[in-house]
Order: structure tokens, then C-alpha cells, then sequence
């Protein structure tokens, strides 16, 4: 069974997830909340409790109570931004307009709701365990039911009663067990008069469910026409095998769906779980992240993540803010340099000031963008509903006709065969064929686009991807490689090359500077031998200094010669080449003359230029959206051909273009690797994340290049347009199939040519149905690479 509550009761006791029992024996009927999961347990049945302060705590199961007992203070202490509070806001993942407080069901659509904003915990999805071991279950009981209504007749010592009888007991525990959850959902639908696909598989499985029933409890109500084999035929395997088949299709949905909240538990899990708190008498510990209040004077140790957002009091030393700017290179730190919560700190030791904890952080703004993309990126779920509803209303308004017609004008044994032809209505029009349409399409496809490098996340992106005008890349590790490399050497007059190079990488031996290990790595490369360096010191963000072979060595940036009265006069003007290139330009003075400078720049990928050049004949706009500086983002833009650029883009200014461009009327999909781009990646009509970049980042996307290959996006709106067309090709067989089914279930040809069609029949078209939207769908597989429209 589903878990949860009716709308508006809220679990007791603040804090935590359960109704706390302290000294007494709840009902059985009465139900509480599991303090790990979330979900309703009935003391009386569950086996799994603990005692703890006093307390006894009741779950869902022994994972849960082992993860209890394991950690209590975690799930009994006031709700944070780390687990979700037990009376938190629900919504339907498909109609962010359905708000609730607690779990439970969508009165639209019957999904199950979702956390407004989810929480850390790595349990899997409550729905998604009860319907794997439901579909478990009912799995071997359906096609050992399947088997006997196709076979059974051949056995010789089984006689029909005794077959009738067998399948009745190998159905009813996948009907009423494992059909349960969907038999709630059919009955909630017409409760709230919100018609849906629940309606029709809960009435066509009850009706051939109930209709068996008769048939094998009374089955001289029927005429002989309806027997065969010696028996009234039955149809309890076509209400198994349905139930079967939906609860797979269930498992498959949840599935995708639960690396939406993926994203944001791995956003979460990027904070530290503690600080080192300074005390104002000098001592120092550590304390839960929770309790760090903005003013507080925290220590940063090498290695460690910065824990909250704040200043530089004390130290210096280099931070990989990576994931906020998505560039490779730390950025350096010094009193009064911004820190930004959960960026890595790196070789030297800071003390810092915090100033935005909790909500106000960056972080925790960057988990909000996420949260908040992910809920308002609806798919076109409005015109799907009203489908159904009218789809649902004009079947069960068919069935009903035709008993009413049969019962009042038709032949003796007239309500019978009224019962029958209205069974019949509803087990043809039983949504096998509309319910594979999309489905079927979407597996093949995914596994056709698989072998060409791209994951599909879900249905949503495969329809939206085809619609796609506009591209915003992010660069360092989507078109550029991520990577900083050694470019050139460039030496100044009476200078050797090889000699600067040798210089430089013997002074950056000892720097942790990702542009540092670029030279030294090339260096080493061509193997040449690097000389010792006495009274090494480095510059935070300007460059180091030492000396070597009794020269005094500087080598840094143009603002650190000019510290240093260098002139470096000579070589600017190839400098400024380097840097419209798109690379980072070093500096070696020499006893205070300028020797020459090294070029390190992050590469282009290989792929990069065809891919692009591929979605421009493919009609699409182009644009980057780096947080890199100008000159370097309009130094790679150039190269590349690209339509539109934007540099020192912040993950708050890529949604913001995103919003502009959607707003201008674009269809927009954005690329991106890194942390930074989750926000945005949730925000675009379509994310594409880069299958080498950060699991964020893959979270928040709808389509992965599993190579990080741009060239798999033409690859994959080439089969996107394939697939929506297929789709399209088998929804419309679909409906096509129940407009000439329905009638003739309903006997509309009887007055004409005599013919009707038994239950018996109803299911075989049905079969033959969803056969043929199968071998439909399996055409993809031989899709080829084609031009995009």
C-alpha cells in the first residue's frame, strides 16, 4: 500500500518524523511516521522499533531503524536545510499547482507527491521500493496466469473448471495486492472527479477482474455461445498481465524521476558537516555546521572545504572555487578576499569571518535555483490530461450505452450479453496500446542514442530536444578541455627559450598553482633538468619569487613587474596576441630584466568545431556563457564561430540569460560540466550535461554526452525528431484503433451483419494493438544520422 496522510493532519511532536509513544501502546490504527523515511507505519504491524530518551520509535522497516539507531540526533533535531521537515510543503512533480502537507497522491494525475525541496538522505524513493517488490511479486503469478489461459486446455489432467478455478487463485494476489496502489488511485480519481489514465486501467482491470469472477462462480448465467474449451472464458490473465505491465512502466517513471532530487542531495552534500570555531579566549573546536552564527571567526585548514560564506581575516593562500566559477584555476585568497562556502581550500591556512550562513549562502541560493528550475520545468502534461479525461469519459460513456442499448433491446439473454459487451468496451479500450505508445518509443530510442553517446533522462527531453533554436555553452570543459596546458615559450632579445622554460618550471617547482604544474609538467616532458630554488615565496595572486643559479627569479603577471619596476615593454605587444588567443601570459624577470613569458591556455576540444559547425547548419543560434573574463571568453568565441558571448557569468547571470532568452521567444537548451551550471542546467528548456563533468551537473540535466562529446548533440535532436515523429505515429494508431474498436465492442455491426465481439476477442485486439505500436516503436533502432528538420 501507499504511505501517507490525509491532506492537512500533521505528524506530532515537533522536529521529527514521527508521533512519538513515550510509556504507552499506540493503536494499531492509529499511524505514525517513520523518523528516517518519512513514511506512515501502523505500530501494530510493523516489527521495527527502537527506544531511545524515553521514547519508542516505530519504521518502516530495519534499514530504517538501523540508520536510527546508527545516528539519532540527525533525524530528531530541528529541521534544517539537510532533511526535510515531517510537515514540510508536497507538490506533484507534473502540477506544481498541487500543494499538500504530507505525502500521498496527486488528485490530478495519481503520482505520487514529492518533497517541495528535497532533503539529504540517500534512501531511495518510498513508492519506488513498494512497487519493485510489488512487480517482483506479481510478475511469476501473472505469467504463470498467461500461460495457463493460452495452454492450459493442452494439459490433459487439467479440466476447464479446474483451470478456471487455478487462474482465479494466481490472479487475485497480483489484482488486489499488487494492483492495490492503482486500484486507490482509480477509486481516488472518482472520488475528487478527476478523470485520468488511473480511471481507465482501474475500471478495464476491475471489469475484466469482476467479469471473470462471474463467469467462474456462475457460469450458467452465460450463453454457450461464450464457451470454449469446455469452459466460460475468462480473463483473469489479461487483468494480472495489465497490472504487471503498469507497475513496470510505474518503476521505469520513478526511476528517472528520482535524479531530480539527486541534484539537490549532491548540492547538499558539498557543505562541510562542521567548522573549527575560534573562541575569543584562543581556543579552538569544532562545532556542527548548524551552530555557526554569521560574526563567528572560523579556521580553515589546507585541504578543507570552506565552511560557510565569509572574509579573509588572516593567511593566504590559493581556493579552488571551481565549483561556483567552473574554471580550473584556484583563485587566490588574502585579508579581505570574499570566501565562498563549500569551495576547497588550498596549501596554506586561513582564518576567516563568517558573514551569510545557513539559507543566506551561495550555495544554499544555488540549491534554491535548482529546486526552483526543477519544479517550473513542466512538461505539456495540461493537453495530455484533458485527453485523457475526455478520452476516459467517452469510453466509460461507450460501455455504458451499450448496456443500456443490449439490456433493453437485445436479444435474450439481453443484460447478459449487455454485461458482455459492456465488458467487452472496456477491456478493448484498456489503455495497453496508448499506455506503450510513448513508452516503447522512449525505450528504443534511449537505447539506440546510448550506443551513440547520449542518455536521455526522460520522455520530456526527447520531445523538448527537437524543438531547440538556441544553444548556450558554458566553456572550460564543455567546448575547452578543462585543463590548463603548456602553450609556448616566448624569449626576450638574447634570451634562449629552452632557458626561460628551464627557469621557470625550476621556480614553479614548488607552487601549487594549476598554471604552475602546466609549465613544470612541460618541463619534464622534455626532460630538462630542473635546478634548486633558495628562499622561495609566493604572491597571492601576483606570482613567487626565488632565486636560482644566484639569479633572482620573478615570474608572475604584468602587475606583479610593474611591483616590481620590470619593463616588459618589448614583449607586450605578443603578449596581447597570446591573450586574444584565449591564454594566460606568465612573466620571467631576471635580476630585474624581463627574460621572456610562458603561455598556458585550456585547449579547445577536438570535437568542438564540428559539432558547432553541425548546429549551425542545422539552423540554431549559438552562444557562451563563460565565467571566464571577457577578453578570454571572446578569444575562444572567435575561434569557434560563435554567435553571442557573455563573460564573468555567475550561476545567477546564466539563468538570467536563460530567462531573457526564453522570453524573446526562443526554445533554449544549455551545455554545461560544472556545479556552477546546475542551476542553469535545471532552468533550460532542455539541460545537456557533459558525461566527464561533476555529478551535479549530470543530475540536473535531461540528456548527458557520456564522452563529453559536443558532436552527440546533433546525434541526439536527430533522434529526437525521430522519436516525437514515432510517437506521434503510434498515439495516433492508438486512438485510431479504440475509435473502430469501441464501437464494434459495443456491437455496433450486430444490427448490420449479426457479428459481436466476446471479451474473449476484445482482449486479442488489444493484444493485437499494443503488438503493433511495438513493432513500430522498434523501427528506431534502425535509425540513422540525418539532417535535424
Amino acid at each position: 500500500m501507499s504511505h501517507g496522510h490525509p491532506p492537512g493532519e500533521t505528524p506530532a511532536g515537533p522536529g521529527h518524523c514521527c508521533h512519538a509513544h513515550a510509556g504507552t501502546s499506540p493503536r494499531d490504527d492509529a499511524g505514525v511516521r517513520d523518523p528516517v523515511c518519512g513514511m506512515q507505519v501502523e505500530p501494530g504491524r510493523s516489527p521495527h522499533r527502537a527506544a531511545h530518551a524515553g521514547i519508542d520509535w516505530h519504521f518502516c522497516s530495519a534499514r530504517c531503524r538501523d540508520r536510527f539507531l546508527a545516528d539519532p540526533a540527525r533525524y530528531l533535531q530541528a529541521p534544517g536545510p539537510a532533511a526535510a521537515p515531517p510537515d514540510a510543503t508536497y507538490t506533484c512533480p507534473m502540477h506544481p499547482e498541487v500543494l499538500r502537507d504530507g505525502p500521498g497522491s496527486c488528485p490530478i494525475c495519481g503520482m505520487a507527491l514529492e518533497p517541495l525541496t528535497p532533503g539529504l538522505d540517500d534512501g531511495e524513493h518510498p513508492e519506488l521500493v513498494d512497487f519493485r517488490r510489488r512487480f517482483l511479486v506479481s510478475l511469476p503469478l501473472s505469467l504463470a496466469t498467461m500461460l495457463l489461459a493460452m495452454f492450459g486446455h493442452l494439459v490433459p489432467l487439467l479440466t476447464a473448471t479446474a483451470r478456471t478455478w487455478l487462474e482465479l487463485v494466481l490472479a487475485t494476489p497480483v489484482v488486489l495486492w499488487a494492483g492495490w496502489p492503482f486500484l486507490q488511485r482509480w477509486a481516488g480519481s472518482i472520488a475528487t472527479r478527476q478523470p485520468n489514465m488511473w480511471t481507465l486501467i482501474g475500471t478495464g482491470v476491475l471489469a475484466a477482474y469482476a467479469y471473470s469472477i462471474v463467469a467462474t462462480l456462475a457460469p450458467q448465467v452465460f450463453p454457450p455461445a461464450f464457451r470454449e474449451h469446455g469452459r466460460v472464458g475468462v480473463y483473469f490473465e489479461a487483468a494480472a498481465v495489465i497490472v504487471s505491465l503498469t507497475l513496470l512502466g510505474q518503476l521505469l517513471e520513478l526511476r528517472a524521476r528520482s535524479r531530480t532530487s539527486e541534484a539537490i542531495r549532491s548540492l547538499l552534500e558539498l557543505a562541510p558537516a562542521s567548522a573549527r570555531r575560534l573562541d575569543p579566549g584562543g581556543g579552538e573546536q569544532d562545532v556542527p555546521l548548524a551552530q555557526v552564527q554569521p560574526g563567528d571567526r572560523l579556521r580553515v585548514r589546507p585541504g578543507e572545504k570552506v565552511p560557510v560564506d565569509g572574509i579573509v581575516l588572516e593567511g593566504r593562500s590559493h581556493v579552488d572555487e571551481s565549483m561556483l566559477t567552473g574554471e580550473a584555476v584556484p583563485v587566490a585568497k588574502a585579508p579581505g578576499d570574499a570566501l565562498v562556502g563549500a569551495t576547497l581550500n588550498g596549501s596554506g591556512a586561513l582564518v576567516m569571518q563568517a558573514t551569510r550562513v545557513g539559507e543566506t549562502t551561495v550555495l544554499a541560493r544555488i540549491v534554491q535555483l535548482v529546486a526552483q528550475a526543477q519544479r517550473s520545468r513542466a512538461p505539456m502534461q495540461k493537453l495530455a490530461d484533458r485527453v485523457s479525461y475526455w478520452f476516459v469519459l467517452a469510453v466509460l460513456g461507450a460501455a455504458l450505452l451499450s448496456l443500456l442499448a443490449w439490456g433493453l433491446s437485445g436479444p435474450e439473454p439481453s443484460w447478459t450479453r449487455a454485461i458482455l459487451h459492456a465488458v467487452s468496451v472496456l477491456i478493448i479500450a484498456c489503455p495497453c496500446a496508448l499506455g506503450l505508445a510513448t513508452p516503447m518509443s522512449v525505450m528504443v530510442a534511449t537505447g539506440r542514442a546510448a550506443q551513440a553517446g547520449v542518455l536521455f533522462r526522460d520522455a520530456e527531453a526527447i520531445e523538448r530536444l527537437r524543438e531547440v533554436d538556441t544553444v548556450v555553452f558554458d566553456k572550460t570543459g564543455t567546448l575547452t578541455e578543462g585543463r590548463p596546458v603548456f602553450r609556448e615559450a616566448v624569449a626576450a632579445a638574447a634570451w634562449d627559450p629552452v632557458r626561460v622554460l628551464t627557469l621557470a618550471a625550476s621556480l614553479d617547482a614548488g607552487s601549487e598553482h594549476p598554471l604552475a604544474h602546466a609549465i613544470v609538467a612541460e618541463a619534464r616532458r622534455r626532460g630538462l633538468d630542473l635546478l634548486p630554488v633558495d628562499g622561495f615565496e609566493s604572491g597571492a595572486g601576483t606570482g613567487v619569487r626565488g632565486r636560482v643559479a644566484g639569479s633572482a627569479l620573478l615570474l608572475g603577471s604584468p602587475a606583479l613587474m610593474r611591483a616590481a619596476s620590470v619593463d616588459c615593454t618589448a614583449l607586450d605587444a605578443r603578449a596581447a596576441t597570446m591573450r586574444n588567443d584565449g591564454a594566460s601570459v606568465v612573466f620571467l624577470a631576471v635580476d630585474g630584466v624581463a627574460a621572456g613569458f610562458l603561455a598556458v591556455a585550456d585547449p579547445v576540444k577536438p570535437g568542438t568545431p564540428e559539432a558547432l559547425a553541425r548546429l549551425h547548419e542545422g539552423g540554431l543560434r549559438l552562444v557562451m556563457a563563460s565565467g571566464d573574463g571577457r577578453a578570454t571568453a571572446l578569444a575562444v568565441a572567435r575561434q569557434l564561430g560563435l554567435d553571442e558571448v557573455h563573460g564573468e557569468m555567475t550561476p545567477d547571470g546564466k539563468v538570467a540569460l536563460l530567462s531573457r532568452l526564453r522570453q524573446e521567444g526562443r526554445r533554449v537548451a544549455m551545455a554545461g560540466d560544472g556545479i556552477n551550471d546546475a542551476p542553469a542546467l535545471a532552468a533550460a528548456d532542455v539541460g545537456i550535461a557533459m558525461g566527464t563533468g561533476t555529478d551535479v551537473a549530470m543530475s540536473s540535466a535531461q540528456v548527458t554526452l557520456v564522452k563529453g562529446d559536443l558532436r552527440g548533440i546533433a546525434e541526439a535532436i536527430g533522434i529526437s525528431v525521430a522519436t516525437v515523429r514515432n510517437m506521434r505515429q503510434n498515439l495516433a494508431f492508438a486512438l485510431l484503433y479504440n475509435a473502430l474498436g469501441v464501437p464494434v465492442a459495443a456491437g455496433a455491426l450486430y444490427p448490420f451483419t449479426g457479428l459481436v465481439m466476446s471479451p474473449m476477442l476484445a482482449a486479442l485486439a488489444m493484444s493485437l494493438s499494443s503488438f503493433s505500436v511495438v513493432v513500430n516503436a522498434l523501427r528506431l533502432r534502425r535509425h540513422e544520422r540525418r539532417p535535424r528538420r
